[in-house]
């Protein structure tokens, strides 16, 4: 058998098509933040510069052996590398003017949210279809698109949707992460086509929409390029973190079972790997950590023949799952950045997406420490390959933004030089923990953390549900303050206490008797949804009981949820699990997907958002359609009551006075525990010149309530006008606050304008 030499990599990765010049695009001037640039400049179109308008069919599976051995297995292989198409891919780049046209040195998080202010986050295997259409072919309808517009909707994350899983030989397997370990940059057929991803962007244009792709830095699936790396093919081991152990040591290895390709390494393999000096051992944490299945960030492969007929054996990290192996961002051949960046390249430049989320991104440098565990995460080659990362999407027009559940300070860093946006990990659980409890004590502390420590809200991405849990980590006060002091229910606890007395308190009130629709998810946190949430927290054991009384007060609570995130600086995100109130499954309809201990299963439900498929009870994918509290959007919309038009509302005000990129300066003490209060500058241009503020006061109480709202900020003989309504509800006084009343779950916008300097007829309330 002859080997794959030079010649052979270079006709499989040879040029589909021929190259179409890299027009320079026109300079939008957004470090200055022009208002009036046009919109047209701020969403790149679609160019289908390398692959017209899809991509060719892969090659289809051969015969013979699955190893090094065989020439035409290592071609089929390459075929379908995302190294390789990253070369594809950046050659349509390089050498052409329009990479220097866009500012790409620091993050604008306020152009990012001018651009997409509000998101709907897709989860493609949980969306139901009409009947012969695709995921990415219903996203790009424009029924769909008018709704989006109407409620305040405009952009869409479309979530992962390039082939994902892995390579057994020569057959596909499925994904071990819900698309989060990619193997192409090729769409998985089950979710559709370029061709239609192309389409989706187009329409979304035409609607002042964006949408919004992913990348995931840190790690890929068992694909094409790792079964080349275990074969030793040229650069491909670079691409991750692995090891390759010699036979003498193979005994330190433990065996792989049957039917399996890595075994995951126990805690007394990786001391004894590490005190060889083969890998750097215990990291900080073990996420996703399971007894039997995942004990360590560490596996080992079954014996692999390479293109050289050596027969070896390796050690790889992964921070995830075991079929995700971690890229190495530090590699001599630089092989792991290549690939990533000319994902990136691909979604932004040939399908036209405007930005990208980085998807677990916080954990790309490790090193080994002279004394402890291996420090993997607050490393400074994180933030150098985000910096790079994100400033390549901004050379080409996009934005990005980051998921990074590590303290506060790690955002803040990341963040000064990397992604534009960082999801909302720092209030995310005191939502819920306020909504759960009804005390919004903790939930106050995090947001004065975030301003104390100097992280702008409007740099982060406020989300409803997503596709995971509720993350109760609390990295920031179990991790790097876990000895810190901070007072909290009258006393003084440590960092590390509060992050447990959180955890328990979400535990017991959001699952077991409380709430057995609810499930916790390793050490992770608890998969629900929104309206799950609320349900416990509201004392409903059984769903199924639920009266038309219990839905509208989910529903009241829901949008007190949404005013939180929606009126405060920064993007508002939901899902449509959201928009629809969806129930969790319940075990029995999704049992197979949980044997692997992912409780999140029961969150997914398959929804129909547009009420194509009225007789469906399952997405194409398989997941079963769970329960809606509150219709699918076009019912909603004929009904001036309904979630979604009462979310207009809110929506309707945040846009109408650009709370999206205004500044918050003040978190005040409150009258009540269900009370919370945040006060934001808006632009003074915006308003006459005048200083302005809009304040947000809510209820995350159960019970009516009453008191004062006082700010240092505050400037006496000031009205204060309801945003929804514009009606004015009092005056500030000489003490600097005002009064307000509450319904349960209510909430109120409001703006304090300072009057002009040469108004002389204004007059105290009192004159009033």
């Amino acid at each position: 058998m002859r080997s794959v030499d030079e010649t052979d990599v270079t006709d499989v990765t040879a040029e589909l098509v021929e190259l179409v010049e890299h027009e320079p695009s026109e300079i939008t001037y957004d470090e200055q933040r022009y208002p009036a640039r046009p919109r047209s400049l701020r969403r790149p179109r679609p160019q289908a510069r390398l692959r017209g308008t899809d991509a060719p069919p892969r090659p289809a599976a051969g015969e013979g052996a699955a190893d090094g051995s065989n020439p035409e297995y290592v071609r089929w292989l390459l075929a379908q590398s995302m190294l390789a198409d990253a070369q594809k891919i950046s050659r349509q780049f390089s050498g052409k003017s329009s990479m220097w046209q866009n500012p790409y040195a620091k993050p604008d998080p306020r152009r990012a949210v001018d651009t997409a202010a509000v998101w709907f986050t897709a989860y493609p295997i949980s969306l139901v279809t009409r009947q012969g259409r695709s995921f990415l072919g219903s996203l790009g309808d424009p029924e769909l698109w008018q709704a989006f517009q109407r409620i305040g909707i405009d952009a869409v994350h479309t979530g992962p949707v390039k082939s994902a899983g892995g390579l057994d030989g020569w057959r596909q397997t499925p994904s071990v992460d819900g698309h989060f370990d990619r193997i192409s940059t090729e769409i998985d057929p089950m979710f559709g086509t370029e061709g239609e991803f192309r389409h989706l962007c187009e329409v979304a244009a035409e609607h002042d929409g964006s949408v919004i792709d992913d990348i995931v830095p840190g790690h890929t699936g068992k694909g094409a390029d790792f079964r080349l790396a275990e074969m030793a093919f040229q650069d491909y081991p670079g691409i991750y973190h692995m090891v390759e152990i010699p036979p003498e040591c193979w005994e330190l290895l433990p065996d792989v079972p049957p039917g399996h390709d890595a075994a995951n390494l126990d805690a007394a393999a990786e001391a004894a790997l590490s005190e060889r000096g083969f890998i750097i051992g215990q990291l900080q944490r073990v996420i996703f950590y399971a007894p039997g299945i995942k004990e360590t960030n560490w596996s080992a492969t079954r014996e692999v023949e390479g293109v050289d007929g050596v027969v070896r054996r390796w050690v790889y990290l992964h921070y995830f799952k075991q079929g995700q192996p971690s890229v190495n961002w530090l590699d001599p051949s630089f092989a792991g950045m290549k690939l990533v960046i000319g994902d990136a390249l691909h979604s932004l430049g040939d399908l036209g997406t405007s930005a990208l989320r980085l998807d677990a991104n916080g954990f790309l440098g490790v090193e080994k420490t002279v004394e402890g565990p291996a420090w993997s995460e607050g490393h400074p080659l994180s933030e150098a390959a985000n910096h790079l990362i994100a400033g390549m999407v901004r050379k080409v027009g996009g934005f990005t933004f980051q998921e990074l559940n590590l303290t506060i300070e790690d955002i803040r860093d990341t963040s000064e030089v990397g992604a534009d946006l960082s999801y909302d990990f720092i209030t995310r659980p005191g939502v819920q923990h306020a909504v759960a409890t009804g005390d919004t004590e903790f939930l106050r502390l995090c947001l004065r953390q975030a301003l104390a420590l100097g992280v702008d809200p409007a740099s982060l991405v406020h989300a409803l549900q997503n596709h995971d849990e509720l993350t109760y980590e609390l990295v920031h006060w179990a991790t790097r303050h876990a000895e810190d002091e901070y007072e909290f229910r009258g006393s003084t606890t440590t960092g590390a206490a509060l992050a447990e007395t959180i955890r328990a308190d979400l535990v017991e009130r959001l699952t077991g008797d409380n709430g057995p629709y609810n499930l916790v998810f390793t050490t992770n946190g608890i998969a629900c949804t929104s309206a799950s949430v609320i349900a416990a927290s509201r004392g409903h054991r059984v769903l199924d009981d639920l009266t038309q009384e219990d839905v509208e007060q989910i529903k009241r609570a829901h949008l007190l949820m949404a005013m939180f995130n929606a009126w405060q600086p920064g993007v508002f995100a939901l899902s449509g699990w959201d928009l629809l109130g969806m129930l969790p499954l319940p075990v029995e309809a999704v049992k197979p997907l949980l044997s692997s201990g992912d409780t999140r299963w029961i969150e997914r439900a398959a929804h129909d958002l547009m009420g194509v498929a009225p007789e469906a009870t399952m997405s194409a994918s398989g997941i079963p359609v769970g329960r809606s509290l509150y219709g699918n959007v076009p019912q909603q919309l004929e009904d001036e009551n309904s979630f979604a038009n009462k979310l207009r509302e809110v929506l309707q005000v945040r846009r109408d006075n650009r709370i999206a990129t205004a500044r918050q300066i003040d978190i005040p003490a409150v009258a009540h525990p269900s009370m919370l209060v945040m006060v934001h500058e808006l632009d003074p241009a915006a308003h006459d010149g005048r200083a302005t503020l809009q304040v947000t006061v809510l209820n995350f109480g159960a019970e009516t309530i009453e008191g004062s709202v006082r700010s240092e900020f505050f400037t006496p003989r000031v009205p204060v006008v309801d945003l929804s309504n514009g009606g004015e509800i009092g005056w500030v006084d000489d003490l600097k606050s005002f009064g307000v009343w509450l319904a349960p779950y209510a909430g109120m916008s409001l703006l304090l304008k300072a009057n002009e300097p040469e108004d002389e007829d204004v007059r105290r309330p009192e004159a009033r």
